[in-house]
């Protein structure tokens, strides 16, 4: 009974060790990170990468090479308490009129070429690894290592990418990503339940309506509860009594929406990323300014710092001697595990880069709109990396809490280790370089102002032009516009719908919360006076 208790004792307290290490190096992270900001080469991921390294070399000395790291990795805990609040954040910080200008190439680069990129890596897995002899695989596991490493790593791309300065570029990496990494976790909760046994023409169709149904109904349940949240927030004026009731209100229907979306199976990530969309667009405008403040930096923190506490740990865990001995006596078999899959991934990436940027192009009139060869090369780069979703979707496959028992399962472990090492530090590395001398700093005009690299007319612009604008112009009928102009016709159609319905019911931009007291209370005209 004693020595039970003595144990518990010892156990509480190396876990409180390891905390405070680990908060420790976060910090770490954060000042060096901000000390290197203007280096061309460094950004914060790389940065933590390296620090998880090193931190990983010293505990391996100072345990004799029995550990070399403090925590052990859960993919509950990635899925659950890391990922939400960077999907979150990425939906409630996208710029709306850069990611539906280019929603179109976005959605066949983050669906149709994730699908495609999945493929390739898939079958390319089954013609190569057979010659490796790492052992058995059966065809369940290369479609998962297709879905593993069709998920790229956008964080680390964003952090060298300017949004002001390369708009199209930034758009189009940033709404790729996140619907890739969305489509990659479909494909693989999919798959999972994906019956081999019975493999026909209807087993394909089950799979693919299951896809989709997946899809639209992520999407659908995550603009629900963004909805759901404005509408409440607005009615109520929580904002009157206590602000910190609108803050927790946000973040905890957010979370929700997430929680809910796994209880359904649905995917989490699509879900969180439009209910993000959606409360920037109407509940974000519902609560008061000192509000508005808060949640905007809350959720961005929220979302930096599990971004650094992901990168630090792959740092350490790569140098983990547990999974090295039982992957192999020499690290050979997982490194040329590492080079077939990162040549898989970029010939995956490069067969539905080029085709699909060609038929985006094709309905773009305008040559600023185009995305020319350049930044077809930046793209087909940026997307190379892989990063925190393949490692949790690799745990997920072949580890049972964090633990490795099989051979085969040790090899694939290091080798996705191995390759989101190489492919944030070398990649990463060369990326900002690469930007500039693909795409130069663009110049200033007389004015001082900055000249775009994308033209000012989009499909959108009846979303950001008022109804007096629209009507003062000639256009087309409503039918050949249609046709003509389908999309910039539909959100035309959007832009009525929204101001004549949507905002009524559920606020938005224009809806001014009342305060008793506050600044918005005191410009009020007084009562029975006419306002001037």
């Amino acid at each position: 009974m004693l020595s039970s208790f003595v144990k518990g004792i010892n156990s509480d307290y190396a876990s409180i060790v390891s905390i405070n290490i680990f908060i420790a190096l976060l910090c770490a992270c954060i000042v060096i990170g901000h000390l290197l900001e203007e280096n061309r080469w460094m950004n914060e991921s790389i940065t933590a990468l390296v620090i998880g390294l090193c931190t990983g070399v010293v505990i391996l000395l100072v345990t004799q090479g029995k550990s070399s790291h403090i925590l052990v990795f859960s993919e509950d805990l990635f899925f659950i308490y890391l990922l939400p609040p960077i999907i979150f954040n990425a939906g409630f910080q996208v710029k709306k009129k850069q990611f539906f200008r280019n929603f179109t190439t976005i959605m066949l680069f983050g669906a149709l070429g994730t699908m495609i990129s999945f493929v390739i890596i898939s079958f390319g897995a089954m013609a190569f690894f057979k010659k490796l002899n790492i052992g058995a695989i059966d065809v369940s596991d290369y479609l998962a290592i297709g879905a593993i490493f069709a998920a790229t790593d956008s964080v680390c791309t964003l952090q060298v990418l300017n949004q002001d300065e390369t708009p199209l570029l930034y758009s189009v990496v940033f709404g790729e990503g996140v619907v890739n990494d969305a489509t990659s976790v479909v494909l693989f909760n999919a798959i999972q339940n994906f019956d081999l046994a019975h493999f026909d023409v209807v087993t394909v169709l089950q799979f693919i309506g299951n896809f989709i149904y997946l899809f639209l109904a992520s999407t659908f349940l995550g603009i629900a509860a963004g909805l759901l949240s404005a509408y409440i927030i607005k009615n109520l004026y929580f904002g009157r009594h206590s602000t910190d009731r609108e803050v927790s209100l946000m973040m905890l229907m957010a979370y929700l929406s997430y929680m809910l979306a796994e209880l359904l199976d649905l995917s989490g990530i699509l879900t969180v990323f439009f209910c993000g969309i959606v409360m920037s667009h109407y509940t974000w405008h519902n609560v008061t300014e000192s509000s508005r403040v808060t949640t905007k930096h809350t959720f961005a923190t929220l979302s930096f710092i599990s971004e650094i506490f992901l990168f630090l740990y792959v740092g350490m865990d790569a140098l983990d001697i547990e999974k090295w001995k039982l992957a192999s006596n020499t690290p050979s078999k997982p490194i040329a595990l590492s080079a077939i899959i990162l040549g898989l991934v970029m010939v995956a990436r490069a067969a539905f880069i080029l085709p699909l940027s060609f038929i985006a192009n094709l309905r773009k009139k305008n040559a600023h709109e185009k995305i020319t060869f350049k930044k077809q090369v930046l793209i087909w780069w940026a997307g190379l990396m892989r990063g925190a979703v393949s490692i949790a979707l690799a745990y997920n496959k072949f580890t049972s809490s964090g633990h490795t028992q099989l051979s085969i399962n040790a090899i694939m472990i290091t080798s996705t280790i191995i390759v989101v090492l190489f492919s944030t530090v070398v990649f990463g590395l060369l990326t900002k370089p690469l930007v500039c001398c693909l795409l130069p700093p663009t110049k200033h005009d007389p004015t001082g102002s900055m000249i775009s690299d994308i033209s000012t007319t989009s499909f959108t612009d009846p979303l950001l032009t008022s109804e007096i604008e629209i009507g003062s112009t000639l256009r087309p009928s409503n039918l050949q516009m249609l046709f003509t102009q389908p999309t910039r016709s539909v959100h035309r159609y959007w832009r009525k719908f929204d101001d004549r319905f949507m905002r009524p019911m559920f606020g938005g931009r224009g809806f001014t919360p009342f305060v008793p007291g506050s600044p918005t209370e005191r410009s009020l005209p007084e009562p029975g006076t006419i306002p001037e």
